[in-house]
Order: structure tokens, then sequence, then C-alpha cells
């Protein structure tokens, strides 16, 4: 029998662990070690850190901790507690350069560069937007997970346009309308194929991979409830061959959001690593074709997706402010070279 009985041996404080990590593991999950099934979920764990993890009495099941050979079952409650609180809570302030768009009393907006994570999280405790913010900014704000100013994110490797709140009335009244969906954001993205239609919408709920936690997935059917409403409206602006460029307009906002939806309807982003995208999914076995492509992904070393236009409310004066930002040079480039292949493919 694997009890969660037969686990408890590790006498401590709880009040002195911090948690570092929160799971509930999903209805159809198989009998799998513990130690094994976190390894899909935390991102650079390893084997050996689970279990000694473990032996420290650091990973609570239903409240009570157990060894690394405790079997998962659907609907544990899992968490990984240390001594020390998580980096992410640490917040120290960096001295870095931020693109800022617009900036007055109550609110600013960045144009972030790829490459730059939004907020501290596993893996990345510095250099990151917030790092930057609370800098070169006073008294930001806390939005509902404690980061100050951020009213909404973007992925590490997505550039482009954010919005933050400088007081905390604007925070209240940003955050409202982002909930409410009366904000607008606008991306470009170059996905792999060619898009049958103009512009389309896809509804289709998204939630957490079972499997992978690093990644998010399309629930449908019977399955539907497991993920939350999202919607996008994506349009055609160029096809370009293999790959086409697009505007996608955000409904909702989930995690990686464009990126499942689009992988969801056979149309992985560009270089999109974390979903299939770093692969040749559409064109010739030709080795020029081949080489051309592997340019493409070094001049573009990260998914194909910019967060162009953001427009919004502004919290004070209730006048619409509307923001748009140049295509980065990695992106533009990328197109410009599908664009002279679509043209001019003998020559490439």
């Amino acid at each position: 029998m694997n009890t969660l009985e037969e686990q408890v041996n590790f006498p401590e404080e709880e009040n002195e662990l911090y948690e570092h990590y929160s799971f509930t593991v999903e209805k159809g999950q198989q009998p799998l070690r513990i130690d094994k099934y976190l390894m899909n979920f935390i991102e650079n764990a390893t084997r050996n850190k689970i279990q000694s993890a473990a032996k420290e009495g650091s990973i609570r099941v239903n409240g009570t901790p157990v060894k690394s050979n405790y079997k998962v079952r659907p609907l544990d409650e899992i968490k990984v507690l240390f001594a020390h609180p998580p980096h992410e809570n640490l917040l120290v302030g960096e001295d870095m350069p931020i693109d800022v768009v617009y900036e007055d009393d109550d609110l600013l907006v960045v144009n972030k560069p790829a490459g730059i994570v939004v907020h501290p999280g596993h893996g990345n405790y510095s250099g990151t937007l917030i790092n930057g913010l609370i800098f070169h900014f006073d008294n930001l704000p806390n939005n509902s997970s404690e980061r100050p100013g951020l009213v909404h994110r973007i992925d590490k490797d997505t550039s482009g346009l954010l919005v933050v709140a400088k007081t905390e009335e604007a925070m209240a009244h940003l955050s409202n309308q982002f909930a409410k969906k009366t904000s607008e954001r606008e991306y470009i993205a170059i996905v792999w194929g060619n898009l049958e239609d103009e512009e389309g919408t896809i509804d289709a709920n998204i939630g957490r991979h079972p499997k992978n936690r690093l990644q998010n997935t399309v629930f449908f059917g019977d399955e539907a409830d497991k993920g939350k409403t999202a919607v996008t409206h994506y349009k055609v602006l160029e096809r370009l061959g293999y790959v086409t460029l697009v505007t996608c307009k955000l409904e909702t906002g989930r995690t990686h959001q464009i990126r499942v939806h689009m992988k969801y309807i056979g149309h992985t982003l560009f270089n999109d690593s974390r979903y299939g995208g770093e692969r040749i999914l559409k064109g010739t076995t030709f080795t020029k074709y081949k080489q051309f492509v592997d340019n493409c992904f070094k001049i573009l070393p990260r998914q194909a997706l910019h967060a162009k236009t953001l427009g919004f409310e502004h919290p004070k004066t209730g006048k619409w402010m509307s923001f748009t930002s140049e295509t980065p040079e990695d992106m533009q480039q990328c197109i410009e070279k599908w664009r002279a292949y679509s043209s001019h493919q003998d020559e490439i």
C-alpha cells in the first residue's frame, strides 16, 4: 500500500516554511511516483533535487509530507515548501534601461524587448522588467499577485507593449478593463502554413497541459470545463509562401493564448520552440530550403510574436488611449527574407 500515513516522519514548524509551488493533480492522472510527476511541472528541476526535497519534508500532499516514491492520485493537492521565501518575493531594484513610450502621474506604457522576463519566477530572479521598474519608479502599487505595477504581462520571448500602473486607483481601473475585455491588444505573428481563410475567430478553452506544465493546451468537447474561456480573432496580413504574417486580437488574455490557439488550428508560430515551431513544419525537402529556414531561425531566435498595439481608457481622464510600436528588427528581417523567398524562390 502507498498511503500517506506511511510517509509521515518529518517534524518541523509549519510557520517556518514558505510555499514555492502548488499543484492540483488532474482528474485523469494515472498513478505515478511524485518525483517523476514533479519533473513535468517544475522547470529546470532534476530528479535528485526533488528526491532531496522529499527527504527534507518539503513535499506535501494534502497537507502531509511524503517520500519521493509516493504515487500521486487524481485531485491530490501538492505543495512544495522550503525554509526560505521564494526568490521572486525578494524584489531588488536593478538599474536597467526601460523603453518608456508614454508616462504621466497615473501610468506608463513600456515597450519590452524580447528576451526580458516581465516578473521574477523560477529560474529568473533578476534582470526582469519588474526589477527595472522598482529601481526607476517609487511606490508602485501591487496587483493581486503582489507584483508591483503589473496590469498584464507578455512572455519572455515576446516583444511589445505593456501598461504599468503607478497608483492604486490606476491599478484597479486598468485591471478592471482587462478583466471586462474593454481594453484592446493586437499582436503580429509569423505562423507556419498558408491559412485557408482571410480572417477568423478561435473560441477554444485553454488550460494547463495535463502532462507538461510548461505548456498550455486547448480543451474541448467533454473536457472543455478543464480550461478557461479563450477567444482570439486573427486576420491575414500577408501570405509568404510556407508562412503567413497575421494579426491576432485578444478578447481574453490566457497564458500563451495566441501560441496555443494558432497551434490548435494547425498554424504554429514560427520558431516557437515550446510548441514545436522550431522545426520545419511546411515546405520542401530541398537542402537549400532547409538552409534558408535555418538562417531565418538564426535571425529570429524566438517565437515570431510582437505585441504591436495597446488601447485602454485612461483611469483618471476617461480618454481613450492607443499606442502602436514598430515591428522589432529581428522579426522585420525575418519577414523580409520570407517575402523575398516567396517572390523569388529560384534565387534562394
